[in-house]
């Protein structure tokens, strides 16, 4: 009885074992008896009057590209579609318990849901994946694709800018009373698996679904919308583009403090509007032609603007550097502004041998000036006297006695009383024409001398006017590069460099 017992047991339990072995011929069989007879062209519904419920979501893989200058965004997406099809539906129990089949899309009927903006060459990107079955009904359709999608860009705020790219998906040709499309999830679209770009960071995938209904049909049309909102990375940009235009432009300030006499200014101001020129064409390259100015090219136009003002200021100082008293002549509202106002406001100082008229001090004026108006002033005293008294180095006190025309004759009877001997008139008298060239020459010399120092008075107003505007250039220009960039930076929507 024993051996019986056990028998009937490793029967039983031989029985109660899954039949694995089985589903071959039972799938077969299924696959033969729903898809012998089935149309797919035929919509899946019980009742021809009610609509086809759709389930639609997707799962954003990949960001793979934002095309600015297309105006495209490049992704990697699952699209998840679930519906019920009365066609296929079976007792699992009749066929060895076959509960769930993969066929073949083309197979059966599946929703003609379409991406209304694509950009794809073939339209439709997603490949045919196969359609898992329930013997419910349920039908679940998962196909991958790379999506190539037209999308807005705002480049207003570039390179600290957000972008909202939509994704509209939708029936082909059924409308709403045919094919009811449902958001398969309030959230919008599944980012558990999204790979991190190195540009954008996502920020969110929100759903909606949208009823329309247009003057033409009674019908509403139903489409699922998704919105991918993306914020660009600005790190790579900040230490490409922002932080070599500023470095640039502190070049072209710094040219300011080069002397005029190095020859440098003007060439190194040109050099940094051309480096300006090359970031400018730069940008401009990656961008939409588009009437849109982005962010980063108003502030390299400012910069350019600044630049280019400091070449016609580099220019100018220059014009008045290389100035003489020979081609131009000083007005009084350049000496007033730039000589007078202008020092005092930058808190600058004449420095030494500059001239005679700048701050208006007398201590301004040099020591060969000073030595040459002595020399005048003695000069203008000699001619005072006569030329015998000038040849002798005496007093000329008799001439105040006698009238002008005997001053000769009576400094020569005053020699003549306390000399002896009258040889010595006749030997001042003899060379009096040499003597009275020789003080000629000397007044010629003497104007000549003066009119060097008044024109190099002149020259050197020039240069501290230079000077002045040399410095005056250095605070503007260094100050609209900083209040330029913080208004930049303070502009944009966000800041945060990641």
């Amino acid at each position: 009885m024993e051996a019986v017992y056990s028998l009937i047991v490793l029967v039983a339990c031989i029985a109660s074992l899954p039949h694995e072995s089985l589903q071959g011929p039972h799938e077969k069989r299924l696959l033969h008896n729903l898809l012998d007879h089935y149309n797919v062209l035929e919509r899946p519904v019980a009742n021809e009057s009610d609509p086809l419920q759709l389930s639609f979501g997707l799962t954003l893989m990949q960001i793979i590209d934002v095309d600015e200058k297309n105006q495209l965004l490049i992704t990697n997406i699952w699209l998840k579609l679930e519906w019920n099809d009365v066609n296929l539906r079976w007792n699992s129990t009749e066929y060895g318990g076959v509960k769930d089949l993969r066929i073949p899309p083309h197979r059966i009927w599946k929703p003609d849901v379409l991406m209304y903006n694509s950009a794809d060459e073939g339209f439709d990107g997603t490949y045919p994946t196969n359609v898992v079955v329930r013997n419910g009904g349920s039908c679940l359709y998962v196909p991958p694709g790379i999506f190539k999608s037209t999308c807005k860009i705002d480049i207003t705020w570039f390179p600290f800018d957000d972008q909202r790219c939509e994704m509209k998906f939708g029936s082909w040709t059924y409308d709403g009373f045919q094919l009811d499309l449902q958001l398969q999830d309030e959230g919008g679209g599944d980012i558990s698996s999204f790979i991190t770009n190195g540009e954008w960071d996502l920020l969110g995938v929100p759903g909606k679904r949208n009823e329309i209904y247009y003057n033409c049909c009674p019908e509403p049309y139903i489409d699922i919308t998704f919105i991918i909102i993306i914020r660009r990375r600005t790190l790579y940009y900040f230490f490409n583009l922002i932080v070599p235009c500023v470095l640039i432009a502190s070049m072209a300030v710094l040219g300011f403090t080069l002397p005029p006499d190095s020859g440098e200014k003007l060439s190194l101001d040109v050099t940094v509007l051309l480096s300006l020129t090359f970031f400018l064409n730069m940008v401009a390259e990656t961008m939409p032609p588009t009437s849109e100015r982005p962010l980063i090219g108003t502030y390299f136009n400012c910069i350019m603007f600044m630049v280019a003002s400091s070449v016609v200021s580099t220019i100018l100082i220059l014009n008045y550097h290389h100035r003489n008293a020979d081609t131009h002549e000083m007005s009084p509202w350049i000496k007033s502004v730039f000589l007078h106002w202008m020092p005092c406001l930058l808190r600058m100082s004449r420095p030494a041998g500059g001239g005679g008229n700048g701050g208006g001090e007398a201590t301004s004026d040099s020591r060969k000036s000073l030595q040459m108006r002595e020399l005048d002033a003695s000069l203008k005293d000699r001619s005072s006297k006569s030329l015998l008294a000038n040849v002798l180095d005496i007093d000329d006190d008799f001439r105040h006695g006698g009238g002008g025309g005997g001053t000769l004759q009576s400094s020569s009877h005053s020699f003549l009383r306390g000399h002896e001997d009258g040889s010595v008139l006749h030997s001042c008298l003899g060379p009096h024409r040499e003597l009275t060239l020789i003080l000629k020459e000397l007044r010629v010399i003497t104007d000549k001398l003066r009119k060097e120092d008044e024109a190099s008075e002149v020259t050197n107003d020039w240069k501290f006017a230079a000077m002045v505007v040399d410095r005056l250039c250095l605070i503007v220009f260094t100050l609209f590069t900083v209040i330029a960039t913080i208004a930049v930076l303070c502009s944009a929507p966000h800041i945060i460099v990641t």
